[in-house]
Parts: structure tokens; sequence; C-alpha cells
């Protein structure tokens, strides 16, 4: 989510990094708890551990909470992008 810098700061932190859910249309962004995600096929899962393919593996690489966490700390240091690491 592109978040306008000239907003003050406590609504990039509460907005940034938060995009609907695609799939359910969630507004806020879901505590994803699970350790590993399903592929398509074996194709799929072998381009993605290449990382031939963009697409979540495995939690401790990353989910879709921490990449909203991601976002949300980048926008709110001004930077390009940021790591979180668990």
């Amino acid at each position: 989510m592109k978040i306008n810098k000239k907003l003050g700061f406590a609504t990039r932190a509460v907005h940034a990094g938060q995009e609907p859910d695609p799939q359910y249309g969630a507004l806020s962004t879901p505590i994803y708890q699970t350790s590993t995600f399903v592929f398509k096929n074996v194709a799929q899962g072998a381009a993605r551990f290449a990382g031939e393919e963009e697409g979540y593996i495995y939690t401790r690489l990353g989910n879709p909470t921490i990449t909203a966490l991601e976002e949300k700390i980048a926008c709110l240091e001004g930077g390009e992008d940021a790591a979180a690491f668990g």
C-alpha cells in the first residue's frame, strides 16, 4: 500500500502496510500463524525454493504478517524497504 508521507505519523502507524485481503476482504492484516505454505504443484515449490518465483514458502523466511510489518516500518522510517527477522 502506498502511503502519502505527508500524512501524520499516527495515521501512517495505523495504516501503512495494510492491504485488504483479496480473498476474504479483511481490512486489518491477519496474524498468520502457519509455519508452511501450500504449492499448486511440485514445480511451483521447487521454483520458490530456488528463488525463481516469488511467494511464501516457510514462515521463518517470511509471511504476509511479516511483510506488512516491514512495509509499516519502512514507511514510518522513510525508507525504501525494511527487514524483520523472527
